[in-house]
């Protein structure tokens, strides 16, 4: 995978409660990703960026919201993550990459 597609599939680390609870009990990080990334792309995407063996990787759809806005109903966009199982030993420090 070139360096250019890495950065369109892997947008960046999803902070949330549920992310840092599911990343302190068993080395799974969740990742924003592009709508139209594979699981494959997504491994490879995150093995070269972190230098890590990536164990698994399972995916979803989060749907946007609908809002009332000023000029009538609104949408936010889909969001695709991804949760990624690291392999034993494994973990990433993102202060570290910067």
């Amino acid at each position: 995978m070139n360096q250019e597609r890495i950065y369109q599939v892997v947008f960046g680390p999803h902070i949330s409660e549920k992310a840092t609870i599911v990343a302190e009990g068993n080395s799974q990080y969740v990742f924003k990703v592009a709508n139209d990334a594979t699981k494959p792309e997504i491994k490879s995407a995150v093995e070269q960026l972190f230098d890590v063996k990536v164990k698994s990787v399972r995916t979803l759809v989060q749907k946007g919201k609908t809002k009332r806005t000023q000029r009538g109903m609104g949408k936010r966009n889909d969001v695709k993550k991804a949760y990624v199982r690291l392999a034993e030993g494994q973990e990433i420090d993102f202060l570290a990459t910067e």
